[in-house]
């Protein structure tokens, strides 16, 4: 996305033989590009909203884990759970 533009894949306006057409085509091309680029971007976005939540689920599980262990570990005596 970022080597190769859309705009870069239309022909020069003389190929086509007719200068509304030409138009047209070089229109098409520049609005596509405008947007693959939003889609880039967005898509970019959203990866690294994904990496925060995955970051934020590793801590709140370490989170919990450690408090799990403080709690089965508690000096105050015996573990109620243990057989």
């Amino acid at each position: 996305m970022a080597t190769k533009k859309v705009s870069d894949i239309d022909a020069p306006e003389g190929a086509f033989g007719h200068d509304e057409l030409a138009a047209a085509v070089v229109d098409f091309c520049d609005r596509w590009n405008i947007g693959v680029s939003h889609l880039a971007s967005d898509g970019a976005e959203v990866s690294d909203r994904l990496n925060h939540c995955v970051k934020s689920y590793e801590k709140t599980e370490q989170h919990i884990q450690l408090s799990a262990q403080g709690i089965l570990q508690s000096s105050s005596g015996k573990d109620p759970g243990a057989s």
